[in-house]
């Protein structure tokens, strides 16, 4: 009986679909109600996306999802991700598929990126880490790609050093936050103005997480159709995505 059980486990486990890898939900910490989108990155693979075969920036979630579906693939999931200048480069680091575009910035510069210490979110091919700049530098994982962003918002379990709890610079803010393994990335919107402590606290205290980084607050766009959820707007930058066939 017990190998019948073994034999079922493993059996639902290979005829698992990798849509199961992605799970959308809304969710209130502290009186702020927050958008998280959570990816088993042990079963799935995010991609970063940035121009178009022709080399202009996608921009929109909508010519991304129409770039898949050329491929038979549609976009499960997406979110800006990372700090870009007017002309849509990116400001720190980014990696796509293994190709550095831009390189890692490591100085203390102007506006929230430069808000020391910052990160970089780096896909592996076994998972998802965000690791301080630093660090990172140090160490030099081997990211298939990455997105370097800042501030970190949480660093081996403790908020960034600079938050102020009773800080009134509020805005609407997305960013992403990864376990110790690097199995789990967890993406998260705010639903309303928050304060960079209080989004800190979401990532540690009701996810548990012990890294996370911050990507942006003016520009902050998630596409969830899980969520009934695609935003518009201004062009983007880099955006982190999640392609799945069109048929899941």
């Amino acid at each position: 009986m017990r190998a019948f059980a073994t034999l079922a486990v493993f059996l639902a486990g290979m005829t698992a679909s990798p849509a199961d890898a992605l799970e959308c939900r809304e969710t209130t910490f502290a009186e702020t109600r927050y958008a998280v989108c959570e990816v088993d990155t042990s079963a799935t693979r995010l991609e970063l996306f940035l121009n178009d075969p022709s080399g202009q920036p996608y921009g929109h979630f909508k010519a991304i999802d129409t770039a898949l579906a050329a491929q038979g693939q549609q976009l499960a999931f997406a979110m800006n991700a990372g700090m870009y200048h007017q002309d849509r480069r990116p400001v720190g680091l980014y990696i796509e598929n293994g190709e550095t575009l831009a390189p890692l910035q490591t100085r203390e510069s102007y506006g929230n990126f430069g808000l020391l210490p910052n990160g970089v979110l780096c896909l592996t091919e076994k998972g998802a880490h965000v690791i301080e700049t630093l660090r990172f530098e140090q160490t030099k994982p081997a990211c298939r790609a990455a997105t370097q962003s800042g501030p970190m918002l949480v660093i081996d379990g403790a908020l960034h050093p600079r938050f102020l709890p009773d800080s009134t610079s509020r805005y609407i803010r997305n960013g992403v936050g990864t376990s110790a393994a690097g199995d789990r990335a967890v993406f998260v919107m705010s639903r309303g103005p928050v304060s960079f402590h209080q989004f800190g606290s979401f990532f540690r205290d009701a996810l548990g997480l012990p890294q996370a980084l911050y990507f942006d607050g003016n520009i902050s766009r998630l596409h969830a159709p899980p969520l009934g959820r695609s935003d518009s707007g201004f062009r983007m930058g880099p955006v982190i995505g999640l392609p799945l066939p069109a048929d899941e």
